[in-house]
């Protein structure tokens, strides 16, 4: 079991809920709150733990800092397949428990959609994420995370040497995110050359047609599935010759036993924590750019904050467009400048503003 990690940022609160009626277990870490109601996906797994929910809450409290939301971070998770029957009790039931945690804003995430937070929404009175019917702004379906991972790329390109027209993508994770990502990569005039889900990889060097892929997912195959290029296993994906790699699915897909094989000089972590510190280390030391979970990857969050404050779609993707290219750029500078590593910058950054935040509390 990993230790929870506690220091002068948090976590406020870790919250263990069990109902014995339904039995159903969930965990709820509200990391901060000091810039304001903490705002983090609720991620629905069999495999969760409350130690993997710790480190998603501070990766969320670092993330809404960073991208200068008026929000704190916090994040949730309930021990239940996604393809569980009672899907929609389960998330009734967990809502209700959570009713009373106020501090808290529920948003989606793996195993979730706009759908569940519009469940979530029906017993609390908040969520973000909603469905466009009750006037959210669905994440998924306008592909904020993906967009904002594509402007992202557009800014560190150059401090990786890497020019984004043409540029090989492969993309770890063809969810939510990855799909989005790939598209908007393409539009920039990228290629994608690889893609995993987890039952496979598909790699073909003349590239792949994202809305194919997509198609093939929706019918409940795999990317493997495809039917050109060439098929791999899931793992395979990280050892790809590629430029730009997105792993856009779990955490700690990319750790020192196979950090050595990925050939990428660019990567974008379009899912939270896809890397460990260590495998970050190695990377840099090798002269490829990481650029880190909460600066690459924080238009999901952007946009549900924009929702929460009643803004349109198009004011939403101009604010992700505008915050992430502004702290790729100084994230990047900061750490070539010191010779450090951008999760480092990145993290000093984030801390600088939740900190100031703090100084104005008294608790």
């Amino acid at each position: 079991m990993t230790e929870i990690c506690r220091d002068e940022l948090g976590p406020a609160s870790i919250i263990h809920l069990y109902s014995p009626k339904e039995a159903i277990q969930a965990f709820v870490v509200i990391d901060n709150i000091a810039l304001g109601p903490a705002v983090g996906g609720v991620r629905m797994s069999p495999t969760v733990s409350v130690e993997e929910v710790a480190r998603l809450a501070r990766a969320m409290t670092l993330k809404n800092a960073a991208a200068g939301l008026q929000h704190g971070g916090a994040k949730a998770g309930i021990v239940a397949d996604p393809s569980d029957p009672r899907k929609e009790r389960i998330f009734r039931v967990f809502a209700r428990m959570i009713k009373h945690l106020t501090d808290y804003i529920p948003g989606p995430d793996m195993g979730c959609d706009e759908t569940a937070m519009a469940w979530i929404r029906n017993e609390t009175g908040r969520s973000v994420g909603l469905p466009a019917e009750l006037g959210g702004l669905p994440l998924d379906q306008l592909g904020a995370t993906g967009y904002g991972v594509a402007e992202c790329a557009e800014v560190a390109a150059g401090f990786a040497g890497v020019e984004l027209k043409g540029a090989r993508v492969a993309v770890a994770g063809f969810g939510s995110v990855g799909r989005a990502a790939a598209r908007f990569l393409l539009e920039k005039g990228a290629l994608l050359v690889a893609a995993s889900d987890s039952r496979g990889t598909v790699h073909d060097p003349a590239g792949l047609d994202p809305a194919a892929l997509a198609e093939v997912k929706r019918q409940g195959g795999s990317v493997a599935d495809y039917g050109k290029g060439k098929r791999l296993s899931r793992d395979r994906i990280f050892g790809v010759p590629c430029d730009i790699l997105v792993p856009a699915a779990t955490p700690d897909v990319i750790h020192a036993g196979n950090v050595g094989q990925v050939q990428a000089r660019l990567i974008l972590e379009g899912a939270n924590i896809p890397c460990t510190a260590e495998a970050e280390r190695q990377l840099q030391t090798r002269g490829t750019v990481v650029v880190p979970d909460f600066i690459a990857n924080a238009g999901g969050v952007i946009m549900a904050a924009m929702e929460y404050a009643g803004r349109n779609e198009q004011e939403a993707f101009a604010v992700i467009g505008e915050r992430i290219r502004k702290n790729t750029a100084v994230v990047l500078e900061r750490a070539a400048g010191a010779g450090i590593l951008p999760r480092e910058a990145a993290d000093a950054l984030a801390r600088e503003r939740v900190k100031k935040a703090m100084s104005f509390r008294d608790y």
